[in-house]
């Protein structure tokens, strides 16, 4: 049996809580929310420190440079409702199990981005984009 499988997120080593992150990056997605439904809406606009790769290019540091980049930890999963659907955390944290196009499961990390989930190629720089033209940049990517 997988870890995820066998243990609850808290019970999770840092290197096991780490390669749940299937590379997607859709949380690095600037997002509106809907103050009267609670639901978000993701925009095409992602962070500066979004590499081509799909990687924070200042990962260690992502949290000062960025202090709306919200650190994910295993006992606040639950939390973080702008997670999208597709996210390991989130399944997780909601009882359900990873999809069968995650890394952990179909061994490629490829199969994320053949599954349409990756934002690879797909996106938009903050540093292009006015903060109050996020509205024109509104998504919503089908998963395959």
């Amino acid at each position: 049996m997988a870890f995820w499988e066998e243990k609850t997120l808290a019970e999770m080593s840092q290197t096991e809580w780490e390669s749940l992150c299937d590379g997607c990056a859709r949380c690095c997605l600037h997002k509106l929310e809907d103050e009267e439904s609670g639901e978000y809406a993701y925009t095409a606009v992602v962070c500066r420190y979004l590499d081509k790769s799909c990687r924070c290019s200042d990962y260690s540091s992502r949290h000062i440079n960025v202090p709306e980049c919200v650190p994910l930890t295993p006992n606040r999963a639950s939390e973080f409702r702008w997670l999208p659907e597709t996210c390991a955390y989130r399944r997780l944290a909601e009882g359900r199990g990873l999809a069968e196009w995650h890394p952990l499961v179909s061994g490629s990390p490829e199969t994320v981005v053949a599954a349409g989930i990756s934002v690879v190629g797909r996106t938009i720089s903050e540093e292009h984009v006015h903060p109050d033209g996020l509205e024109e940049h509104i998504i919503r990517w089908v998963v395959h």
